[in-house]
């Protein structure tokens, strides 16, 4: 049977945080589902774990297919093998590091998805597993100049700012839900993004010049480490690829900055936020 939705997760070793994160997709109420992981030839077990998790998500009624890569691919190959394979209209890109708070995430975000045809993207409110749970990202805004703002990042889960459904520049990769159609028609992700950083805001804005809408949406509620499944992966987490990236994304669409009405520049300075180390998360309520 066709699994309407198809759940794309990358891994790259960082097996206790997939093994934390992963498995919560299981708490979603949303069924059948189709899920595929494409693991980045990690080697500290996550693939014999995968290959285990697979008979689980089997016995709950997700379908699941494991690809393995020899070699490290960056985010958008990696997604884009996914793409190949996935059999549902809808897609939904996860983020080993990020986790379900809502049970109903799927169906809240593909009511928005489906509500009108020009919407093409979905994200839902993004939140630190760390009690009271702040806001990570709702949604993104891009300054004229091209500088990056994670809206509402640190600031209070249940802010009234934060709380309304809205029309935004960009969403994050780490978890967003997209029409298949559309995304293919674009041809996916960016491999000139590879191994990461930008493809997902070049895939929006690829979308969106094409007159269709990227959209926050926060009666959805998702867990999100913040930047777990790249640190410590020099291949990954390299400074110089962050700046390339940047460039090359401005470079793209300054067209669109220029007749935006996005932040100032001031509002898109990164915050520091002082949180508790990862191991001391226990549990991830469900709401």
């Amino acid at each position: 049977m066709k699994c309407p939705v198809s759940i794309v997760v990358l891994t790259r070793n960082k097996l206790e945080i997939t093994r934390l994160c992963l498995p919560t997709i299981l708490h979603s109420s949303c069924r059948p589902l189709e899920l595929i992981v494409v693991d980045n030839a990690s080697t500290d077990g996550t693939r014999e774990w995968l290959e285990n998790f697979a008979g689980t998500a089997e016995r709950a009624n997700v379908r699941t297919t494991l690809v393995f890569n020899s070699r490290p691919e960056g985010c958008s190959t990696a997604r884009n093998q996914a793409i190949d394979r996935a059999s549902g209209d809808v897609l939904i890109f996860v983020d080993n590091d990020v986790a379900v708070r809502t049970r109903r995430w799927i169906e809240i975000l593909l009511d928005t998805l489906l509500s009108s045809p020009d919407i093409c993207m979905v994200g839902p409110k993004l939140v630190y597993p760390f009690p009271p749970h702040p806001i990570q990202c709702a949604g993104v805004g891009i300054s004229r100049t091209g500088r990056v703002q994670f809206i509402g990042r640190g600031e209070p889960r249940d802010d009234p700012r934060f709380c309304s459904r809205r029309e935004t520049q960009c969403l994050i990769s780490a978890c967003l839900m997209a029409r298949r159609q559309p995304v293919v028609q674009a041809g996916g992700f960016d491999e000139e993004f590879n191994p990461v950083q930008f493809e997902d805001f070049d895939l929006c804005y690829r979308l969106r010049e094409k007159g269709l809408k990227t959209v926050y949406e926060p009666a959805a509620e998702m867990y999100h480490m913040e930047s777990v499944t790249t640190a410590g992966t020099p291949e990954v987490h390299n400074p110089a690829v962050v700046v390339r990236h940047g460039l090359l994304f401005k470079r793209k669409w300054r067209h669109m900055f220029e007749r935006e009405k996005g932040p100032p520049d001031s509002e898109t300075r990164w915050k520091r936020l002082q949180f508790p180390p990862l191991s001391s998360v226990t549990e991830l309520p469900l709401v």
